[in-house]
């Protein structure tokens, strides 16, 4: 699968998908639920949380919420944090 990816450049898009599909489980059910749009584009994750503490609160952990990102993904697929 991993050289189909690669030889139609899915990669990227496969990793997207993946992190918006496992966005629950890395930041946990309390968060997700207050998600209310998700998306990225070209390495910038964008997101409308619910909750303006909660987006204060997110806004201050930006990098370490990036770090933990990346390291459930296994690569880097997220350098910078939008909220919208």
């Amino acid at each position: 699968m991993q050289s189909f990816l690669d030889s139609f450049n899915l990669q990227t898009k496969y990793s997207e998908a993946n992190l918006i599909a496992s966005w629950e489980k890395i930041m946990g059910r309390t968060i997700a639920s207050r998600t209310e749009k998700i998306f990225i584009r070209e390495h910038t994750l964008f997101l409308k949380i619910s909750s303006s503490p909660l987006r204060q609160e997110l806004l201050m952990a930006k990098s370490h919420m990036i770090r933990l990102i990346n390291q459930e993904m296994q690569k880097n697929i997220v350098e910078e944090v939008v909220f919208i």
